[in-house]
């Protein structure tokens, strides 16, 4: 019988295979393989646990060995795989040539802790042809996100035990399968998007966004609606696919912030991080090398809220991920990854002082303290913003307008569906891609996909000379108005005018001017 648990260790983490051996000595139980305290305390968990369940411990001397030796073993979630290693070897367990990965934190009398990185763990043995899966009963629906039949949920030692004999003597074990529960994150938490009002350019542009995964900014002063349009962006975004689904519940369950008892996370995450998070929080490492905030929000939203109050090195940090989609960490001579494919969204006062613009309020800010403020978010990273929204308050007049505007009573709802038709657009027109949405085409593929009329190639090169964007920007403005387009329904590859005169729209403010001066 082969015994196998997981070690976390990035994305992928590493395959532990347990082994135990009894000899004659004092009695006692020995780990060895660069277990962490919590597993050496698992030997005196293991051995009361086991005499709780009503089964004898091994009164010879125990050595249990968790290869690869060179992988550092961290958590108490090694305690299930190493007793019934032990049973195994008294032969409490059948003899038996099938790999068994048993995960599980054990409590002094014989129940099953829930452990983090279940779905990670049955992946990765599903991958190295495990046989069958022992997981705590509370991380069932978890590891049935890996849509595999072999996985058996159990509350107790003794039941593992059972249930380990009856599979090693091939007797067929019934498991109820229940239907998956999907976890949403933003179920009526970040309120509907027919709470702002008026704004309809603000919620055209968060349309377009959304539909091309288009990295937004939105700026002005402070009660002006930033944060609210910000937060209610993850309401319109369609359901993930199922892969995207399984990616994101993953990355969650290795962080250990999936809520146990529940499956997929079917909708997109929003994170939204205090500006105080550390480099570790925000971008992954770290002494355990947990995900960060940007892969958290793989497939979602990272949110920060008044950028330009968080470090300027976490700021900076921000730029390959946003690229690469993905985050590489190198710790202790070992390099590990996550996935980062998230949509960056922005939020910032016109100054520090948050006065300008304001009407019957004055700007205490100098010029060099608006150019410091504005200077932390540095160029390279507002290159990559590719929608800059300028928000002002509303006036009076206007907000008693708004309340009989008809488009005040569009919900989210509404504007999901209308994301979720061009994004079908996008997903037929790059079928043949790695790629599925506007906001990734590559640059050598974008004149593939778009293409300018005479008329609409004069206005681009005017407004590349009048607003000096840089290649990346141009760029930019060419898939915002592909997803302008997409929105409206129009496929056709030669994007009119129209809809190239938004995506210059949108981009114009935040490189060399401020809206209010």
């Amino acid at each position: 019988m082969f015994v196998l648990n997981y070690c976390h260790g990035g994305y992928d983490g590493d395959l532990v295979f347990v082994e135990a051996d009894l000899r004659t000595g004092i009695p006692g139980i020995d780990i060895v393989g660069m277990p962490d305290v919590a597993v050496r305390e698992s030997a005196e968990r293991v051995r009361i646990a086991v005499k709780n369940s009503g089964l004898e411990f091994p009164h010879n001397r125990v050595a249990v060995n968790l290869a690869p030796a060179g992988v550092k073993k961290e958590g108490a979630y090694f305690d299930l795989s190493i007793a019934v290693a032990i049973l195994a070897q008294q032969e409490v367990i059948k003899k038996n040539n099938f790999k068994f990965m048993v995960l599980g934190e054990l409590d002094l009398s014989g129940t099953i802790r829930a452990v983090k990185g279940t779905l990670s763990a049955v992946i990765a043995g599903r991958n190295a042809g495990v046989d069958y899966f022992i997981v705590p009963n509370d991380n069932f629906l978890e590891a049935a996100s890996a849509q595999s039949d072999n996985i058996y949920p159990c509350r107790t030692l003794l039941e593992a035990v059972n249930t380990i004999n009856a599979l090693a003597g091939r007797y067929k074990v019934h498991v109820a399968r229940p239907m998956l529960v999907s976890h949403d994150y933003d179920s009526d938490f970040w309120g509907d998007l027919s709470d702002i009002k008026g704004h309809s350019f603000l919620k055209h542009c968060m349309l377009v966004a959304a539909a091309g995964l288009h990295n937004i900014m939105f700026f002005g002063p402070p009660g002006s609606g930033k944060t609210m349009a910000a937060s209610r962006l993850v309401t319109i975004m369609p359901d993930l696919e199922p892969m995207q689904s399984v990616e994101t519940t993953r990355i969650h369950s290795i962080a250990g912030i999936l809520q146990p008892g529940t499956g997929l996370v079917s909708r997109p995450p929003l994170r939204m991080p205090h500006h105080t998070s550390s480099m570790e929080g925000i971008i992954g490492g770290g002494r355990l090398l947990r995900p960060g905030e940007i892969s958290l929000a793989h497939n979602g939203i990272l949110f920060l809220d008044e950028a330009p109050e968080f470090h300027k090195n976490v700021l900076q940090s921000l730029r390959e991920p946003v690229e690469r989609h993905r985050v590489d960490l190198a710790r202790a001579g070992k390099n590990y990854w996550y996935p980062a494919n998230f949509q960056l969204v922005l939020t910032a006062n016109p100054c520090p002082c948050g006065n300008r613009g304001k009407e019957d309020s004055v700007c205490v800010c100098s010029n060099a303290e608006i150019s410091s403020y504005w200077k932390k978010l540095g160029g390279a990273l507002m290159d990559r913003i590719d929608i800059r929204i300028p928000v002002l308050p509303l006036s009076a007049e206007e907000l008693v307008r708004s309340e009989n505007d008809s488009q005040a009573a569009v919900t989210s709802h509404d504007y999901r569906e209308m994301v979720q038709k061009a994004v079908d657009i996008q997903r037929s027109r790059y079928k043949n891609e790695d790629y599925k949405r506007n906001s990734n085409i590559p640059a050598g593929k974008i004149r593939q996909y778009i293409e300018l009329d005479d008329e609409s190639q004069l206005l681009f090169s005017k407004a590349i000379k009048s607003l000096s964007l840089s290649t990346r920007a141009c760029h930019s403005v060419l898939k915002v108005a592909r997803s302008a387009a997409d929105v409206a329904g129009h496929d056709d590859r030669i994007v009119s005018k129209e809809y190239l005169l938004e995506a210059i729209q949108m981009r114009r403010y935040g490189d060399n001017d401020f809206f209010w001066n």
